[in-house]
């Protein structure tokens, strides 16, 4: 009987532990994206040049379309 009881203990402690491993692995990984996304801003150029069409009549000045949908035009 506290055999079983080691076992369910062990069993439960790793299974914990590889939740933490996993959540720790997304984390890095949604981190190591955002650090390399795309710019805040493009220029009207950049925005077409990345098959885009700036808006600057719109709120916000977005780039439609394209490599920079939804950044701002500067």
């Amino acid at each position: 009987m506290r055999i079983r009881r080691i076992l369910a203990a062990v069993s439960a402690t790793a299974a914990l532990a590889g939740l933490g491993l996993t959540g720790a692995a997304a984390a890095t990984a949604a981190t190591a994206a955002t650090a390399q996304g795309a710019p805040s801003s493009v220029s009207p150029s950049q925005c077409q040049e990345g098959g885009g069409t700036p808006r600057i009549d719109l709120p916000g000045n977005p780039c439609k379309g394209g490599t920079y949908d939804g950044q701002s035009v500067d």
